[in-house]
This record gives C-alpha cells, structure tokens and sequence, in this order.
C-alpha cells in the first residue's frame, strides 16, 4: 500500500509557455511515452482568434491521446488537455476543468499564473509546474504559489529557450526545484512517478 502512494505521488503536470514554447513541445511530445497515473496539461499564450490548430499540432505529434477542454470536462490520468484560446483555464475540487472570460492577465487570457494558482490550490504537493520559454512575466506568480503549496516547480533552462526572458525572470524571483533543458524536462516527466 505505502508503495502506490509513491508510484503516484503527482497527479498533474501543467506546463505553460509563450513565445518559443511551441518549438520546446514540439521536441518533448515527440518522445513521451504513455503517461503513468497523471494527466498533462498545457497552457501557451495563443491569439485569441486561435481555432483548433495547437490542439490538432499536439495531436499529431504525440502518442498520448489528447483531450478537447470544454467547461467542466474532467480531468483524467493518461491524457493531454491543451487550455483554448480567449478562456483562462482553471481547475475544481472534483478534477474538473473550468473555463473563465474574466479579464486578461499579464496581457494574456488563458494567463499561466491563473492557470498555475487554480492548479496549486486544488493539487498542492501532487502538482508539477514547468515553466517554458516567453517573452513576459507570466508564469513567475503562479510557480511561487505552487512552491508555498508543497507542488515541485521546473524552469527551462534559459540557454535553452528560444526566448529566455520568462525562465530568467522566474529564476530571478524564486528558486525553481528544478532548472533543466528540454531533455531533462522529457526524462523528468518521463520518469515523474517511478
């Protein structure tokens, strides 16, 4: 018994990016295998007259299955869920996804902080946040709050980002669990719960 409590000690992987993120999934989702007991989601920065094309990209390039997010659709382990264009993403008690029109944050909607707080307060120590290559501040507020809440917190190692100005600005206010290039990032989720 004591042991499946470590085997699946996180339950969620939210990872969030803005520019040059897209190039760092499209070097992860190729490689990673079948999720183990966790669901995975991914929260960019997207235009809001972004249609379906993210998800169909992420579709394409991986063997995980993929999950449309629509309000209230459930969160399950072994899946990708991708937060839509124009709705903050947000997370509930009972593992269901929740869409918000709210005001844009950080000039952003779906705004990764929001995202990463939502994520925190429901999953606390059984959450991974990663943060990806951008060109703004989002991201920094949201990681902090996972770390207060007991979740492990990964930053992209800015000499790998295309562009490093939001793994820099979140290792210039925190100390992430974690600083690793995009093949770490790959082994580290590959590996999350063994």
């Amino acid at each position: 018994m004591e042991e499946s409590k470590v085997i699946n000690k996180y339950k969620l992987v939210i990872v969030g990016g803005s520019a040059g993120s897209l190039n760092a999934l499209m070097q992860i989702l190729p490689s990673l295998n079948a999720l183990n007991a966790f669901a995975l989601v991914i929260v960019l920065h997207r235009r809001s007259t972004d249609d379906m094309t993210l998800e169909e990209l992420v579709k394409i390039k991986t063997i995980t299955p993929v999950k449309l997010v629509e309000d209230k659709v459930k969160l399950e382990p072994g899946f990708i869920y991708v937060a839509p264009a124009n709705y903050h993403l947000l997370f509930e008690a009972d593992d269901r996804l929740a869409l918000d029109i709210s005001e844009k944050v950080n000039y952003s909607r779906p705004s990764i902080d929001v995202s990463f707080e939502s994520a925190a307060q429901v999953y606390g120590s059984q959450l991974v946040g990663i943060l990806l290559s951008g060109s703004n501040a989002d991201g920094t507020e949201g990681l902090k709050y996972i770390q207060k809440l007991g979740g492990t917190i990964i930053v992209q190692d800015p000499k790998s980002a295309d562009m490093p100005f939001m793994p820099n600005n979140a290792i210039a206010n925190m100390t992430p669990d974690r600083i690793l290039d995009i093949e770490g990032i790959l082994d580290y989720i590959t590996n999350i719960n063994t």
